[in-house]
This record gives C-alpha cells, structure tokens and sequence, in this order.
C-alpha cells in the first residue's frame, strides 16, 4: 500500500472517510464529513522481553543488531482468529519469500521453503499449531517495540473534473527522473534521488506548493479530481486509497511516485509550534484543526514539501510494499533491513487490539530501526478509529524458521 515509503501515523495522520450513504447526486460532492472519534483502547499487559542492549543508530541490520531466542511460540497468547488471519497473509507472501534477498540477512530464500509448503496445505483451524511447528521467536536487541497505525481511506473522487470536484489526482509526470547514485560513486551506492532536468542541470522536482499552485496544471496528467484537498492530502500520506465517485462506484488508487522532496510530518510540526496539545494529536485533532482553519491549514500542508503520485490499480488490493495485497489486522509495515519481508511477527503490547500474530508486508517512512511496526486495519470508520490513535508500546518477536537462530551462532 505504501511502496513509496510514505510517513505512517507516527503522529496519527490519516484520511477522512466520507459518507458512503449512496450515490452523491452529479455535479455536487459530498460534504467533508465529521471525524469518527479514535478508538479508546483496552489496556493489556506486554511480555517482557529478555534484558539485552538496545540497537544503537548506526547498526545497518537485524543480523548486527544482536539476536535472542524468545519464548515457545506455544505459550504466546495467540487467537484462533489472529492466528488464521496472519495464515492467509503468510501465503499470500510465500512465493516472494522464497525467492527473494532479505535485506536484515537474517535468513535465506531456501529457509522458508518448508513452511510455505506446509501453510498451502493447512486448514485454517490448525493455524496456531502451524505457527508453533514451523518457526521460533527471536528477539532483535533489546525487543523493545513501537507500533503505530495505518488504513485504506476511501475520499469522495471523480475520474472528471465537474463542480464540487476541483482538486487534481496526478499520475506519474514523465519528466520525473529517478537516479541511482551507486552508479556514479561506490560509495553512494543504495542511495537515489529523484528531480528534473532544467536546461543542462538536474534540479529538484516542483515541492508540494508549486504543484498546487499549478507547475502541472494542463499537461493531462489528471488520473482524476478529489472533492476534498484536505483528504487528498492524507490520502497521500497512506500512499493509496479509494475514490467513492458520485455515482456510487469506487476507484483504487495506488502508490505510482514522489516528487523526491523530503517528507515533513505536520503533527509533529504542529505540536512543536503549540498549534496542537499533546492531546490533540490524533488524526481527528489534526484534521479538525485543518478544517477550522483553512488558510493556515493550507499553509501548514504545504510545509510537507513531499508530493505523491498515483495510478489506478486494479485486481486484488490494496497492495504493500511487496507488491502483494495487504490482510487488514494481518499486516504490518517493518523497516526491511530489521524484519524479512513476509516474515511473521508476534507483538505484545500494551493495548490489546495491537497484541497479536501480524506479517510484515509493507515498509514505511517513518517505520525505521528495529522494532518498530505500523499495523494495517483495513478499510472503512472502524479501520480509521483505531489506526488514528495507534501508539502502542510493548515487545515484538520475529516468527523466523526454525533453525535460524542456530544457523547465525554458528556462523
């Protein structure tokens, strides 16, 4: 859903759902709707983890960071529902997994090959039995976990432009160049930028407010028009969503690219300046602020210089960073470099709808480091309630084949 990178809530930014009570008539769009308040959560008691250093700022992966076993997977506090949920993920993941590099170099393709196998052939109430044959916990440093939250908003949208429709959805410009800098320097390899040419020089691509202010406006880049500027900006945040269109229909939305600029979260910016209180810096406090203050609203938006690009998607969806559809309540985000992508994850947290079994499918922008995790909910007024509020703080464990551990003592 976010194969950009795009800042997750780290400071619970998020869309709003407009109403989908039917059909807008044509030629008017919805009204913004109000926020759906954030899920109160039920506290919940973590699992330790074993004592251990936490990993410092300079530790490039998981296989640096320092390893521990965990617990028996059997004596995790896993639910049948949790556990079939995160089956369905890890399937949908196994023919990526063994075949592709992990990036943490905590395992190898061949080591997931067994598991897959045995998942295609697993009945859904063997899920949880499943996990325990098949995988050990392990601890990364010291295991100490952060874990926001994230959901497919659905804005009122319209494939033309028509009044109440005014604000442009833009598809990938073609004079967006990304360059890979390993190929100039070794020592800047696994670095990239992206911009354009101007004359004979490569500068950096239109930012956030010359893109609004019309940089480019008449090229027939309109991939369609967005009721709400507001909306659309959060949406980009998320990386991809829903356009409910006016005659009742619906149109996916996904991640295509960014214009290269940094990203620049606003509910970090906006408490920093006092705009917000502590306690006001949910996703519905944000917005909320916005909408009562347009013009220094706008102004606050466009200090995130940050612009994403978008393509209709079609088929199964929404699609994580794996280029694989997301689980609602199944999937989560994880920085590669600490979580093999498709590796289960168990989290112990201290509120209880984020404890749980969950598959690291999608990455982030502000997911880095290791241990820190951004829950998918799903779509629709629950999945926003609950992603908007998510801070969650406990202990994760990575479910890795079994004989991993081993492997990387010996080595």
């Amino acid at each position: 859903m976010r194969a950009w990178g795009v800042a997750a809530l780290a400071v619970a930014l998020s869309g709003c759902v407009p109403s989908s009570s039917g059909p807008e008539p044509v030629g008017s769009a919805p009204p913004p709707r109000s926020s759906v308040p954030v899920r109160q959560p039920t506290a919940a008691t973590p699992l330790a983890p074993r004592p251990a250093p936490a990993a410092s700022e300079t530790t490039a992966t998981a296989a640096a960071a320092g390893l521990l076993a965990g617990p028996d997977i059997a004596d995790l506090p896993i639910t049948a529902a949790g556990a079939a949920r995160a089956l369905e993920a890890f399937r949908i993941t196994c023919p990526s997994l063994t075949k592709r590099t992990d990036a943490s170099g905590l395992t190898r393709a061949e080591d997931w090959r067994a598991a897959c196998d045995a998942a295609r052939s697993t009945q859904v109430s063997g899920a949880a039995a499943f996990f325990a044959r098949h995988f050990e916990a392990v601890q990364v440093a010291d295991g100490k976990a952060f874990a926001t939250g994230y959901y497919e908003p659905e804005i009122a949208g319209s494939r033309t432009r028509r009044p109440g429709y005014e604000t442009p959805i833009y598809g990938r410009p073609a004079d967006l160049i990304d360059v890979d800098l390993g190929t100039f320097s070794d020592n800047l390899k696994g670095r990239s930028i992206r911009g354009r040419v101007d004359g004979t020089k490569f500068v950096p691509y239109h930012d956030r407010t010359a893109i609004e202010q019309g940089a480019l406006a008449g090229r027939g880049l309109e991939i369609a028009w967005a009721a709400d500027p507001v909306e659309l900006f959060f949406l980009q945040i998320q990386g991809s969503g829903r356009l409910r269109l006016p005659d009742g229909g619906v149109m996916r939305i996904g991640y295509a690219s960014q214009n290269g600029r940094d990203y620049t979260g606003i509910g970090k910016l906006m408490l920093d300046r006092g705009i917000l209180a502590k306690g006001q810096a949910s996703m519905q406090g944000i917005m909320g602020y916005l909408r009562a203050n347009p013009e220094q609203g706008r102004a606050i938006m466009r200090e995130n210089k940050s612009y994403v690009f978008f393509r209709e998607l079609t088929g199964p969806g929404p699609l994580g960073a794996m280029g694989l559809p997301v689980t609602g309540r199944g999937s989560v985000a994880a920085d590669p470099k600490f979580v093999p992508m498709g590796a289960p994850v168990f989290l112990s947290m201290d509120r209880q709808d984020a404890t749980g079994i969950w598959v690291a499918q999608d990455t982030g922008g502000a997911i880095k480091g290791s241990n820190r995790f951004d829950t998918f909910w799903g779509a629709g007024d629950e999945a926003r309630a609950i992603a908007g509020g998510m801070a969650a703080r406990g202990t994760a464990w990575l479910l890795l084949p079994k004989g991993t551990l081993a492997r990387h003592r010996a080595d």
